[in-house]
């Protein structure tokens, strides 16, 4: 059997406004009805594969859970990173975790790739799968379309798509190596999909990046177990050098084995390879959403909320891309900077560079409707059976209104059940929880008043989600 190892932790902000550090690109519904996520699992699912792993963070744990039970997958066992520590601490966990079964054969993939032809793909994995049994690092390649600066480099000296090839391999050139890679013809993309036998990656780290293990293994032995996942230990884990795999491990390696992969590769990676896998019109435009284009061409527009609408005039080679709190534009030639443009606004101050106004949760979410002096106002929304934590606030009281639903709402010694159009107090201090009792949605209206309304003014007595203590982007 194969093992998949799905890396599902980073915070894809060269996809901003869509994806933002609150719901990264790999949770979003970017392009067919279900998130990218979703589908790298759902490709995983074969006979020759063995439930997958899923390696996320802290603060992506419940809407990575809420995905799989979407789709009724298999899985393993979720490991969630306390901190974040690239993926060469990803891989290493993981190895570790099947360290009892030296000869298993991993599969790594990350969670935010599309795969046009799947047949084609486990094809590939087939032949990738012999090779690693053998005692090789395998890295499946894509035959390069541009110069590409964003993807590391895999270097082949022949052989046909089936063929193993002993390889070099270069990360993210600059713009003149990446043309001559090009220019060359016998260079691959890195698509970030490896294979291995657990004994032969764990014999890697030994040998190229030691400092990683003491760790990773401590975090591991440490980890705790709460609600369907494995939580790494976190004073361990982030003693784990902030490297990835493929400089911690890959550049160093003396030989490995390339596979060329066939059957159509995107790496979603930023706003131009989203583009890419897009339909256009006659005039290379891609438009998604409530968007006009006038006299447009080689652009992307692209507007997510049913009430913004979005028009290009005149616009050439142009990315724009609008939310609800958000909107970008940028020239096509940019789109791999724009994680610069997250960095700015964070120095601004600026909510929009990590949060939605709508924010998941793992009883629900809020969205906030309305922000003024001493006055917010949310729509929440809490699904059957799920509750909010046990909690006081010192420097604002609310107001609930049910909007739908029943709610169970406990004030102190007082507890309610609150249905449709019926609404509650609680004063500042008073020691509150909601709770949805019901078998659909509960949606209700709150409204915040007082001196101080940001989500860090929360006492928080109880939690059946054993969440940490809250921060100012963390809510209820």
């Amino acid at each position: 059997m194969i093992h998949p190892i799905i890396l599902a932790g980073g915070s894809g902000s060269r996809l901003w406004p869509v994806s933002r550090r609150s719901f990264p690109k790999q949770f979003a519904n970017l392009l067919d009805g279900a998130s990218l996520f979703q589908r790298t699992v759902e490709r995983m699912i074969a006979p020759n594969f063995a439930p997958p792993t899923v390696v996320t963070a802290e603060d992506y744990r419940f809407i990575a859970q809420k995905q799989l039970a979407d789709i009724q997958a298999p899985v393993t066992q979720l490991l969630v990173e306390p901190v974040a520590r690239n993926t060469a601490a990803s891989v290493l966990v993981s190895a570790l975790s099947l360290k009892d079964t030296p000869d298993a054969v991993l599969l790594v993939v990350p969670s935010d790739q599309k795969i046009h032809d799947e047949r084609a793909f486990h094809r590939v994995i087939v032949e990738a799968e012999r090779v690693a049994r053998n005692g090789l690092i395998v890295a499946l390649g894509v035959p390069p379309t541009r110069a590409a600066t964003e993807f590391g480099y895999l270097k082949v000296e022949g052989g046909n798509d089936a063929s193993v090839m002993i390889s070099e391999f270069t990360e993210k050139p600059d713009a003149d190596l990446a043309k001559a890679m090009l220019e060359e013809g016998n260079w691959l993309w890195n698509s970030g999909m490896f294979l291995f036998r657990v004994d032969t990656v764990l014999r890697a780290f030994e040998q190229h990046a030691p400092e990683h293990i003491g760790p990773a293994e401590a975090a591991l032995a440490l980890a705790s177990e709460d609600l369907g996942f494995s939580r790494l230990e976190k004073d361990s884990f982030q003693r784990c050098p902030n490297i990835s795999f493929d400089y911690a491990i890959m550049e160093n390696l003396q030989e490995f084995a390339a596979l060329r992969m066939s059957g159509g590769w995107n790496d979603l990676g930023n706003w131009q390879t989203m583009k890419e896998v897009e339909e256009t019109d006659p005039k290379d435009n891609v438009v998604a959403g409530d968007c006009t284009a006038i006299d447009c061409e080689g652009s992307l527009l692209k507007s997510e909320d049913a009430g913004t609408k979005l028009v290009g005039l005149g616009l050439k080679d142009i990315i724009a891309v609008a939310t609800q709190d958000g909107i970008l534009v940028a020239d096509k030639s940019r789109s791999a900077d724009v994680g610069q443009v997250v960095d700015v606004l964070r120095t601004e101050g600026a909510p929009q560079a990590d949060s939605f106004r709508r924010c998941f949760r793992p009883w629900g979410y809020y969205e906030t409707l309305s922000l003024g002096p001493r006055f917010q106002v949310k729509r929440i929304m809490v699904e059957p059976g799920a509750k909010l934590s046990l909690q006081s606030h010192v420097h604002r009281a609310e107001h609930w209104v049910v909007v739908s639903g029943s709610a169970l709402v406990t004030v102190d010694s007082d507890v309610t059940l609150l249905s449709e159009n019926e609404s509650t107090y609680i004063p500042l201090g008073a020691v509150h929880r909601l709770e949805n009792p019901g078998k659909l949605p509960l949606h209700l209206i709150e409204v915040q008043s007082g001196c101080y309304l940001g989500e860090d003014d929360i006492v928080r007595y109880e939690d059946i989600y054993q969440r940490e203590e809250p921060t100012k982007d963390i809510v209820h």
